[in-house]
C-alpha cells in the first residue's frame, strides 16, 4: 500500500492511501488545490515525515503519529495480528511453517520487536527480505527462522526499510538505543537523505506493476541503450544529456536488482565493503588496483 504525504496550503499537511477520497470527496479540495510532498509504502517512514514537515512548514503537529492511529484502528477493528515471536540473541523464530509464513506475516504488518542487533519492523519490504532469507527450524518442522545479524546488516543502509539501526547519537554511545523516529541523530538525518530515491523508484515502478510483469534481461537490455546515450552525451559535452541518462541508468538498476531479489542498497553496500578497502594508483586517468 502506498501512502501520501499532501499538503493543502495554508490549511494543513496530512496522510492518506486515498487522495481522492480523503482530500477531493472528504475535505473538498480539487487536485490543483493541494500537492503531493512525498510517497512510500513504508508506514514507519511516513508517519515520521508527516511530521518532521509539519515542523517545517510551521502547522499543527499530529499528536499521534500516523502510523499508530492506524494501528489503533486496525487493532480495534480485530485487523491487526501480532505473532508470539520467539527472539533469541541470534533468530527470530515465527510460530508458522515457511509455506505458511507470508500470509500471517502481512497480516502483522506494522508489529515490532527488539533484538540485539536493533529495534525491527514488519512493512512489505521487511516481509520480502524475510521470505527471501527464511529457513525451517531443525526442531520443528511447523517452526521457522531469520538470522537477526543478517537482517541488520541487509538493511543498516536503509531505515526506510524499517530496521533501526543502533543510533550513533554521541550521547548515547554508553548505551546505545534503536535510532527512532524523534532521534535527532545525524545518522537519522544522513540515513533519510542518502536512500528515499531508491524507495521512490521502486514505489513509482510498483504502481505500473513492472516488478509483476518485468523481466531482468530487458532491463540490462534497456541499462545498455542508457549507457550509449551517456556515451553520446559525453562525446557531445551536454551537461543536461549526462544528467539525463546517468539518472535513467541509476533507475534501471534499481529496478533490474529488485526483480532479481537483491535491492540496490545491499549492491551498493558489498560494492564499496570491496573497493574501500582497494589501494593503487591513477594511470591514464583511470583508477589501477595493486596486484596482490
Amino acid at each position: 500500500m502506498t501512502y501520501c504525504i499532501y499538503h493543502i496550503p495554508g490549511r494543513k499537511i496530512g496522510v492518506t492511501n486515498n487522495p481522492q477520497e480523503r482530500i477531493t470527496n472528504q475535505q473538498g479540495y480539487e487536485e490543483h488545490e493541494y500537492e503531493i510532498l512525498e510517497m512510500s509504502d513504508d508506514i514507519s517512514y511516513i508517519s515520521r515525515k508527516e511530521i518532521e514537515l509539519q515542523k517545517k512548514y510551521g502547522y499543527k503537529v499530529d499528536t499521534t503519529p500516523y502510523e499508530d492511529l492506524i494501528f489503533n484502528n486496525h487493532k480495534n477493528k480485530n485487523y491487526k495480528k501480532e505473532m508470539n515471536i520467539n527472539v533469541t540473541e541470534q533468530t527470530t523464530t515465527f510460530p508458522y511453517p515457511v509455506n505458511k509464513l507470508k500470509g500471517h506475516l502481512m497480516d502483522a504488518v506494522g508489529m515490532r520487536w527488539e533484538t540485539p542487533h536493533g529495534l525491527f519492523s514488519l512493512s512489505t519490504h521487511s516481509v520480502q527480505w524475510i521470505m527471501n532469507n527464511v529457513k525451517v527450524s531443525s526442531f520443528r518442522e511447523n517452526r521457522s527462522y531469520i538470522y537477526n545479524k543478517s537482517m541488520a546488516r541487509y538493511y543498516s543502509l536503509d531505515p526506510m526499510r524499517s530496521i533501526a539501526p543502533p543510533c550513533a547519537h554521541p550521547a548515547l554511545n554508553d548505551n546505545p538505543k534503536p535510532c527512532g523516529p524523534q532521534c535527532d541523530c545525524e545518522q537519522r538525518d544522513q540515513h533519510d537523505f542518502e536512500y528515499i530515491m531508491f524507495d521512490k523508484v521502486r514505489s513509482w515502478a510498483n504502481e505500473r506493476g513492472l516488478y509483476d510483469k518485468g523481466d531482468a534481461k530487458t532491463q540490462y537490455l534497456k541499462l545498455m541503450e542508457e549507457a550509449g546515450e551517456l556515451g553520446r552525451a559525453l562525446l557531445k559535452d551536454d551537461r543536461t544529456e549526462q544528467e539525463d541518462a546517468i539518472g535513467d541508468m541509476v533507475v534501471v538498476l534499481v529496478n533490474l536488482a529488485e526483480l532479481i531479489n537483491i535491492p540496490i542498497e545491499q549492491c551498493v553496500e558489498s560494492a564499496y565493503s570491496v573497493i574501500s578497502k582497494r589501494t593503487g594508483k591513477m594511470v591514464n586517468g583511470t583508477f589501477v588496483k595493486d596486484e596482490k
